[in-house]
């Protein structure tokens, strides 16, 4: 009995245990002031885990802390995205590499018919010479430039990281190594380059010491610098960079107060043809030094000019226009163009428009077949139509009666290398190559077939292991010249300047986009290359 009255006694201590705990726990539940919460918190803290003030308490902290956490950690993740260290924008250069192509099958321009040449097709005699003065003119002492003058690398390659290649839209825009390798292969000529760089190899190797080429150094060394430029070359390129910029310095260090230059032939064929290099090497490389001194030497060109548009033997003015050294001047003065250099030459534009009459003067023709004579009338045969037709096409006057009998009188010129015509070959050629370039269409395609596998199959090559050239990393390579096939050309056998101008050939493709494409008007010229801002001061000495 005793035993039941105590089992009902705790049962009965149970239930009232249960029944307080429970009002308890009820009471968490009711309507309390943030205050009486927190302590009722602080209470169920301290109650053993597992009762369920315990819980709660834990709970109550959740439902406290959820809406803080909601604004603090959104915070917290934009503070570290915030200290990520933003990507630096960096130029990248990428390495064009040419591969070897497959040999050239030259069987296909071997099965061609020789064509029939009359004996009374000669080339009209060429009277230049870059190394004899001329015997009406008191001889013109050569003075080679002064030794100390000196560029500042460090600061031309400095240009080169932040600047590049200006990137131009107009006649030489195809000079950047991808451009370059784009037009190459648009023309199917992909193995020319190998040709060129033999060529650029050889000329480096034979650079003087001062940084010029040849006899008549100032001459030779502008066109040795042309080639490197059609090429994208500039100071800051790796393997010929230290190439080009001693040339420029030989140049500019030849440079009078007067705007021509020392050491220059009988002639002065120097001053338009250091003319037009200063002017292209500008264009590329927006480099004040190199603008103020091509402003000074298209200065005496302008002044030059003969009343009937054309040019004569020293910028003299006279009743005498000379279709070679008018060449000259006219790419001197297209390239001043293409620089944008209007604004700093006041004549410019007029200069280049008597030209043309210049040219008129010496064009005649037959049966619509024309061609442009040495200093009086030509015909078919005359070995400067090709300078002729070229000359007007930079003018811009390639609609003009002249320019198209010239091409007409072109049209059965071919690229022989074994049989070449009489009179200065590769001088010829050079022209003729460009001219008819400009033109296209089926006349550039046929001469294309001549020109390009003659050259590249006459190029006299010295293998890698002879050569005894070593580039910038110290990789050996081959070089490759070439001395002209005529007796009577201009460098009297010296490689230098045949090598020089069949390398420009080889570069037709890239050197100047055909006059026939769309070519910037003045204002679009100064958009594209910029203005004196964007121009880089370097100390040349």
């Amino acid at each position: 009995m005793s035993a039941n009255l105590e089992h009902v006694e705790i049962i009965k201590g149970g239930e009232d245990l249960i029944e307080k705990h429970s009002n308890d726990l009820m009471e968490m539940f009711n309507v309390l002031s943030f205050r009486e919460k927190w302590r009722h918190v602080w209470v169920g803290l301290k109650q053993p885990i597992r009762s369920g003030a315990h819980k709660w308490a834990k709970l109550q902290i959740l439902r406290l802390l959820s809406p803080v956490a909601a604004l603090v950690v959104p915070l917290l993740v934009l503070a570290v995205i915030m200290l990520i260290p933003k990507p630096v924008e960096t130029e990248e250069f990428y390495e064009v590499r040419f591969v070897d192509p497959k040999p050239l099958d030259v069987d296909v321009f071997k099965d061609k018919a020789e064509p029939i040449i009359e004996k009374e097709q000669l080339f009209d005699p060429i009277m230049v010479d870059f190394k004899t003065p001329d015997i009406a003119q008191p001889p013109v002492d050569i003075v080679a430039p002064p030794k100390e003058v000196t560029l500042q690398k460090s600061d031309i390659n400095s240009i080169a990281q932040t600047k590049g290649y200006i990137q131009m839209k107009n006649m030489i825009g195809h000079r950047t190594p991808g451009a370059r390798a784009t037009q190459l292969a648009k023309f199917n000529a992909s193995e020319t380059d190998i040709g060129v760089l033999h060529a650029l190899r050889y000329l480096k190797k034979n650079q003087n010491y001062d940084g010029s080429w040849g006899k008549n150094k100032v001459a030779m060394t502008s066109l040795a610098l042309l080639a490197y430029l059609a090429h994208g070359e500039l100071p800051a390129s790796d393997e010929f960079g230290p190439t080009v910029q001693a040339a420029i310095e030989y140049i500019l260090a030849a440079q009078q107060s007067d705007g021509h230059f020392s050491g220059r032939d009988g002639h002065d064929y120097t001053h338009p043809i250091a003319t037009y290099a200063l002017a292209e090497a500008y264009a590329m490389t927006r480099i004040p030094k190199i603008k103020e001194a091509t402003v000074k030497a298209m200065r005496p060109i302008i002044k030059g000019q003969n009343a009937s548009g054309g040019f004569n033997y020293n910028l003299l003015p006279s009743s005498r226009d000379d279709s070679s050294y008018m060449a000259w001047c006219i790419q001197a003065l297209k390239a001043a163009k293409m620089a944008g250099l209007y604004g700093d030459l006041p004549g410019l534009k007029e200069c280049m428009s008597r030209s043309v009459s210049g040219f008129r003067k010496n064009y005649g023709e037959c049966d619509g077949y024309g061609g442009f004579g040495y200093a009086s009338k030509g015909n078919r045969n005359s070995g400067l139509t090709g300078a002729g037709v070229l000359c007007l096409q930079f003018l811009g006057a390639s609609n003009t009666k002249e320019c198209k009998g010239g091409l007409k009188g072109l049209s059965d010129w071919e690229f022989n290398w074994e049989k070449p015509k009489s009179g200065s070959f590769v001088y010829y050629m050079y022209y003729t190559t460009q001219a008819k370039f400009q033109e296209g269409g089926r006349s550039w395609q046929m001469w294309d077939n001549q020109f390009k596998p003659s050259l590249i199959r006459h190029q006299n090559v010295i293998s890698k292991k002879e050569s005894g050239y070593i580039d910038h990393n110290g990789v050996a390579y081959a070089i490759g010249s070439w001395i002209s096939p005529a007796k009577q050309e201009l460098n009297g056998g010296d490689s230098i300047m045949d090598t020089i101008l069949c390398t420009l050939m080889l570069e037709v493709y890239t050197r100047y986009l055909p006059t026939f494409m769309v070519v910037p008007e003045d204002h679009q010229i100064k958009d594209e290359i910029g203005d004196s801002r964007d121009e880089v001061d370097i100390d040349f000495g």
